[in-house]
C-alpha cells in the first residue's frame, strides 16, 4: 500500500493575493505565487495527497479566503501557521498584447517573510520525495532563515530530491552580489534544475544563451532543464536528440509559465517518465497555461 504519508513533492515559498484587470477592465482576484503554482499544476497531474505547500500566512481577510481556495484545489491547508500580526502579499498584474507582464507588490508584512527563523520549524514539514523550493523564496527570507533552510535541505539529502529554480526578481534581493551567492550555494545543492534562461542571464551577467547552458552542463545535477519560453526546453550535457516544442498559439499572459512547466515536468519526473515525456508535459502545460489569463487558469 502507498505511504500516503510521504509527499511525492512538497512546494516551499510564498502565496498572494493577485489582483488582474480582465477584458471588460473589471479587477478579478485570485491566489498566486510560484511555489503555489508548481504545485497546483503538479497536484493537477498527480492527484490527492501527493503534493503539498508550505508557507506562512496571515489571520487578515484574504489568507482565509486563500485556505478555502487552496482546499478546493485539492491541497492540504491545515498546517500552514498563521502570524496575528501579519498578512499575505498582494500582488496587481497587467499584461501587454504579447502577453508580457508587468507587476506590482505589496508584500512587505507577509507573513512568508518570516519562515524559518526557527530552526524547529523544520520538525513540521512533511516528508516529501521532491522538495521544491525557488529563487523567490531564498529572496524574501531573512539571512538567518536562508542559511536555515539551506541546512535543512542539506540534512535531508538522500531521502529527498531538491528540484530549484532561480526565479530571479532583482527587486526581492538586498542586491545582486548577496543573489548570486546564495543562487550559487543552491545550484550546488540542488539535484534537477529548473532555470529560466532570460534569469540566468540577468543574474549571472551573461551575454549569450551558450554561456548559461554550458554552465549548467557543467553543474553536477541529476537532470537540468534550462526552459527557453517559446523555444521549447534544452537539457545540458544530454546528447540524445530532443523531441520538436511548438510554441503556444495565442499567448495571452506568460505569468506563471515557468512554474506550469515546473509543475507539468515534475510530475511526470516523479512518476517515473522518459525525460522527453517530462519535457513535453512541463512544455504543453505551460503552453495551455499562456493562452489563458491568470497565473493559475481554470481547471478543465
Amino acid at each position: 500500500m502507498k505511504d500516503v504519508s510521504v509527499l511525492d513533492l512538497l512546494c516551499i515559498g510564498e502565496v498572494m493575493a493577485e489582483l488582474r484587470l480582465d477584458q471588460n477592465q473589471e479587477v478579478k482576484q485570485g491566489f498566486a505565487g510560484d511555489a503555489f503554482n508548481t504545485a497546483v499544476y503538479a497536484h493537477r497531474q498527480l492527484g490527492p495527497q501527493r503534493v503539498g505547500f508550505y508557507s506562512h500566512i496571515g489571520n487578515d481577510p484574504l489568507s482565509s479566503a486563500f485556505l478555502d481556495f487552496m482546499a478546493d484545489e485539492g491541497l492540504n491547508p491545515d498546517d500552514l501557521p498563521r502570524a496575528e500580526d501579519r498578512n499575505i502579499g498582494i500582488y496587481s498584474v497587467s499584461t501587454d498584447p504579447t502577453g508580457e507582464r508587468s507587476f506590482h507588490y505589496w508584500r512587505n508584512q507577509s507573513a512568508a517573510r518570516q519562515m524559518f527563523a526557527d530552526q524547529a520549524e523544520f520538525h513540521a514539514l512533511p516528508s516529501a520525495k521532491i522538495v521544491y523550493v525557488s529563487g523567490i523564496t531564498m529572496a524574501i527570507l531573512s539571512p538567518a532563515a536562508r542559511l536555515n533552510l539551506m541546512a535543512w535541505l542539506r540534512s535531508i539529502r538522500g531521502t529527498s530530491v531538491l528540484a530549484y529554480d532561480s526565479n530571479y526578481r532583482p527587486k526581492l534581493w538586498e542586491d545582486k552580489a548577496t543573489a548570486q551567492a546564495i543562487n550559487r550555494q543552491m545550484w550546488a545543492l540542488a539535484d534537477i534544475a529548473l532555470p529560466s534562461i532570460d534569469d540566468e542571464m540577468d543574474l549571472f551577467d551573461e551575454t549569450k544563451d551558450a554561456q548559461t547552458i554550458q554552465r549548467f552542463s557543467d553543474g553536477d545535477f541529476t537532470v537540468s532543464v534550462v526552459k527557453r519560453g517559446k523555444l521549447g526546453p534544452v537539457v545540458p550535457g544530454h546528447q540524445a536528440p530532443l523531441p520538436d516544442f511548438l510554441p503556444a498559439v495565442d499567448v495571452m499572459d506568460t505569468t506563471a509559465a515557468g512554474d506550469s512547466f515546473n509543475g507539468g515536468f515534475l510530475a511526470a519526473w516523479v512518476q517515473g517518465d522518459t525525460l522527453n515525456n517530462c519535457l513535453h508535459a512541463g512544455h504543453d502545460l505551460a503552453c495551455e497555461v499562456v493562452q489563458k489569463p491568470g497565473a493559475i487558469i481554470d481547471r478543465t
